[in-house]
């Protein structure tokens, strides 16, 4: 059975350090979502935090809001679609210094070293959506939008969006403080046995211009 967390934000050291790989979260407070848009503008081009972001929030979510106005002018967030944190690898520990984030959330993972390396040494976790097309789900967890900065400048995408949010999830959690990762232990046992799948098998007849049979030279 999965064990099921609520944390209510700011998130504190103990709050994260009981954090399972593998567990079920459920977020509680404040949200910020902040990608290379943000990270640029404040990273390289030297901006300015929102005031008071840092005190309010420690979980920034790579995402992309599906974001629209209503007839008082409030925004309304019908979805909040993760996006890829790979690609952010190079920003994070200077971001995770410069906000104290604790705990990031995004899809598909971080590189492996990165949770040894610069999550872990940090005090920080990292979540993931549970599977893909959980955006109108995680959308429900927005109950308004508490500020967004820079709309004009980036696009709704690339805003930084201040969210409250109640029971936001679900999220799984792939790293914990040690830098261990559910998705590298996983990857680790799947390739382990690929081998065997091409055991016995003939070589194809036909191969495209060049087309492998050697794992080590695939390029996916």
């Amino acid at each position: 059975m999965l064990n099921k967390v609520n944390l209510d934000l700011p998130a504190s050291p103990d709050d994260i350090a009981k954090l399972a790989i593998g567990s079920i979260v459920f977020l509680n407070g404040i949200v910020y979502t902040a990608r290379e848009g943000v990270y640029n503008k404040v990273l390289v081009d030297g901006r300015e935090l929102p005031d008071d972001l840092t005190s309010r929030s420690n979980v920034n979510f790579h995402c992309s809001p599906a974001a629209s106005k209503n007839e008082n002018g409030e925004f309304h967030i019908g979805g909040v679609t993760a996006t890829a944190s790979f690609r952010f690898s190079k920003y994070l520990a200077q971001w995770l210094d410069l906000t104290n984030t604790k705990i990031v959330i995004g899809k598909g993972g971080m590189p492996v070293n990165d949770y040894k390396n610069i999550l872990a040494p940090r005090g920080a976790v990292y979540l993931t959506t549970v599977g893909y097309g959980t955006g109108a789900l995680l959308g429900r967890g927005v109950q308004s939008v508490d500020a967004v900065h820079w709309l004009n400048e980036l696009g709704i995408a690339q805003a930084l969006w201040i969210f409250k949010v109640k029971n936001f999830g679900p999220f799984l959690v792939d790293s914990d403080l040690q830098g261990n990762s559910l998705f590298a232990q996983q990857g680790e046992l799947i390739n382990q046995n690929v081998e065997g799948l091409y055991d016995g098998l003939k070589e194809p007849a036909l191969h495209r211009y060049g087309e492998t049979g050697n794992r080590k030279d695939e390029l996916m």
